[in-house]
């Protein structure tokens, strides 16, 4: 972060504005609401300021600025045209180390003025730590949109009965799951709509109501890595976790979504590395559950896709544990949209088989035969660990050696790789290939080099002809 965000309060602090024209009066709007002490250093004051000034909502201090002003104010702003002066009055408070801005010289603030969206009590800030203004103020107009008009009142009625919901609820888990379930149902309807009295009886009602004991459990897809790809689901239920499990294969920027304090659990599997038991993850998700928390189970892609989501919600129906599943877009489907790979198409491939190269030791040998069929396009999970085997077995039950492939690996990350080839090339392009990866073979792959749009890919280039690139 470039700045860290704070909330200040204001009232009766005493700030000193430098300069009183139109783009001061600006800035002590924002301080006059916020209830702060105004104070003025200007030659001249606009109507406006002149006018605040009049009505003893400002005091204008002196016409002239003095760097011992700055001494008893809580902060300074310099709102001036004169450069010389803004520098002047920018290194005065750095040197008394007093927050300053310099209005539209970002160079020169040790702090800046977001993008409000004001609910008061409820306060959105919104900022491009000066970089892009504009997209802060569209953000901003966005949120105005989204928040209803009367959310300040909700707040204030949930602040008048804090402390009754504190007597009858000694707990804090069990407060917040009080609240969360207030401002997730109609009582947040109620008063936002301006019906606060019947808000108010919800809120009485739900406080003689018991607060369950019995945790949950979510299980839930968190897409193949760019986090706009998760759904809305997703980011609901992440929000209001008190615990997370997640795997390897979900991305830092999804889990940067996770509610801030929620406890965090790394029960990853990686091929090589040491892993998680999958009958211990099963076990530390019920007993979670059993102590009456609400676990979310974060996958990478869909839980339901080679992620093993199944077993996990047989231990939680065993233990009599409820649970919801939200899915999410699957590897195969995200990878392949952004390599610019559609994994079906009717010159092409008229269906598709998803694919694990990780099969259970005890499991039967994949129908090759079947696989090796033509006309289909077959997109491989866990394939580049055997991507050698894959493509020998592929190419002895009939596929053509020559079959388009492609390797995407981290796929809809900002540093997805795309290296496409022939199949006998398959265990040189997954060699080279960061994980985790996809391997797509077929026909289909041919679009690649029309349709991707995402970022430019890398095709494997070599002077021998058995690396010849499809083209």
């Amino acid at each position: 972060m470039d700045y860290l965000p704070l909330f200040a309060e204001l009232k009766q602090r005493p700030v000193l504005v430098i300069g009183g024209g139109e783009i001061a009066s600006r800035k002590i709007d924002l301080l006059l609401r916020a209830q702060a002490t105004v104070l003025i250093a200007a030659r001249e004051l606009s109507d406006e300021v002149n006018r605040l000034a009049e009505e003893k909502k400002v005091t204008w201090i002196d016409t002239e600025y003095h760097p011992e002003q700055i001494d008893s104010v809580f902060f300074v702003i310099a709102a001036t045209d004169d450069n010389a002066l803004n520098e002047r009055v920018y290194q005065d408070a750095q040197r008394k180390f007093k927050l300053v801005n310099v209005v539209d010289d970002q160079a020169r603030c040790s702090f800046i003025f977001p993008s409000i969206v004001d609910r008061s009590p409820i306060i959105v800030a919104i900022s491009s730590a000066g970089t892009a203004p504009v997209l802060a103020r569209s953000l901003r107009e966005k949120f105005e949109t989204l928040l209803p008009a009367r959310l300040g009142d909700a707040a204030h009625l949930a602040g008048r009965w804090r402390d009754q919901v504190k007597q009858r609820f000694q707990r804090m888990p069990d407060r917040r799951r009080f609240w969360e379930r207030l401002f997730n149902g109609e009582f947040l309807h109620q008063a936002t709509a301006g019906n606060l009295v019947q808000a108010e009886k919800i809120l009485a009602e739900s406080l003689q109501q018991p607060i369950a004991q019995s945790g949950e459990i979510y299980l839930v897809g968190g897409g193949p890595g760019d986090p706009g790809l998760l759904t809305l689901r997703g980011l609901q239920v992440m929000q209001l976790a008190d615990v997370v499990l997640y795997d390897h294969l979900v991305s830092d920027e999804v889990l940067d979504l996770v509610r801030r304090d929620a406890e965090r659990i790394c029960v990853g599997k990686r091929a090589g590395a040491h892993s998680v038991p999958q009958q211990e993850t099963n076990q530390l998700l019920v007993s979670l559950a059993q102590q009456g928390k609400k676990v979310v189970r974060l996958k990478g892609g869909d839980p339901f896709i080679f992620g093993r989501g199944g077993e996990e919600l047989e231990a939680a129906v065993e233990a009599n544990i409820p649970f919801q599943v939200v899915p999410g877009i699957t590897a195969a489907a995200g990878a392949t949209a952004y390599a610019g790979i559609p994994l079906t198409h009717r010159d092409y491939a008229q269906s598709v088989v998803f694919i694990t190269g990780h099969c259970r030791k005890e499991g039967r040998e994949p129908d090759w035969a079947a696989l090796a069929l033509t006309d289909q396009t077959l997109a491989i999970y866990m394939g580049t660990v055997k991507a050698a085997e894959i493509s020998q077995r592929l190419i002895d039950h009939g596929r053509a050696a020559d079959t388009p492939v492609a390797v995407i690996g981290r796929g809809t990350r900002q540093d997805q790789t795309v290296q496409t080839g022939r199949l006998d090339q398959l265990a040189v392009l997954a060699a080279e290939a960061p994980s985790p990866a996809l391997v797509v073979i077929g026909e289909v792959v041919h679009l690649h080099q029309h349709l991707a749009w995402f970022q430019k890919s890398s095709t494997l280039m070599a002077s021998s002809s058995a690396l010849t690139p499809i083209i």
